[in-house]
């Protein structure tokens, strides 16, 4: 027996500078699945991470079919580190009254991945992830499992169903491997990502700090509980 606890409302309520479009309710079913010029070069790597994380307060327009937000900003003060996330920083967008998860449990969400690198460039988003009917599939996974960034775990496991936040993951706490979970399954995006994080002439030149650093924004959308 499976028992299921979801968003109440087939439409998120506005939310300033959020980048998740609204959870339609006739989503039904969800798949399962990087000497003096190195110094110069990390200097400027530190001065573009943090013009991003400056801007990642402010609305991004991930695409073309992503809903326009309010331009409101976020101080980056407001973000607070997560006790036992080993560096995993979260700003509450939206806290909703639904239960939270525990390992074990099958959870659903929607998200915007984003590099800290790159001015913040979107690698991935469930919205572009399209069932047959032309509705976006949020990513399955157990909670727990292992298969999934380990910053990406430790925020949804003290989130509440039907909440958003964004996330600011330190490279330890993300890609350490290319089979880590969530993955673009577009080609060229899995390529440019892997081989930003895991470039090893920047490596080597001590850039992994700038290059590893992920910015998601969560939204729980489900949470399944299995029972024996």
């Amino acid at each position: 027996m499976i028992m299921i606890q979801c968003i109440a409302s087939g439409q998120s309520p506005h939310v300033p500078g959020l980048l998740l479009p609204p959870v339609s309710q006739s989503n039904t079913n969800f798949a399962i699945w990087s000497s003096s010029c190195a110094t110069s070069r990390r200097a400027l790597n530190l001065f573009v991470i943090s013009s991003t994380f400056c801007n990642l307060i402010s609305p991004f327009h991930a695409s073309a079919s992503a809903p326009s937000f309010s331009s409101s900003k976020f101080p980056i003060s407001e973000f607070f580190e997560l006790s036992n996330s080993s560096g995993v920083k979260v700003l509450e967008l939206r806290v909703n009254s639904g239960e939270v998860p525990v390992n074990g449990d099958q959870v659903a969400i929607h998200y915007f991945g984003r590099l800290g690198a790159k001015q913040g460039w979107r690698f991935d988003s469930t919205y572009d992830h399209k069932d047959v009917n032309g509705e976006p599939n949020p990513f399955v996974f157990v909670l727990g499992s292992g298969k999934v960034i380990p910053g990406i775990e430790s925020a949804v496991r003290s989130m509440k169903v039907g909440s958003i936040r964004r996330v600011i993951i330190p490279p330890a706490q993300g890609y350490q491997s290319t089979s880590q979970e969530p993955i673009p399954p577009n080609f060229f995006d899995r390529q440019r990502l892997f081989t930003t994080i895991f470039n090893p002439t920047r490596l080597a030149n001590g850039e992994g700090s700038t290059l590893g650093t992920l910015i998601f924004d969560i939204e729980l959308v489900v949470r399944f509980m299995p029972h024996a």
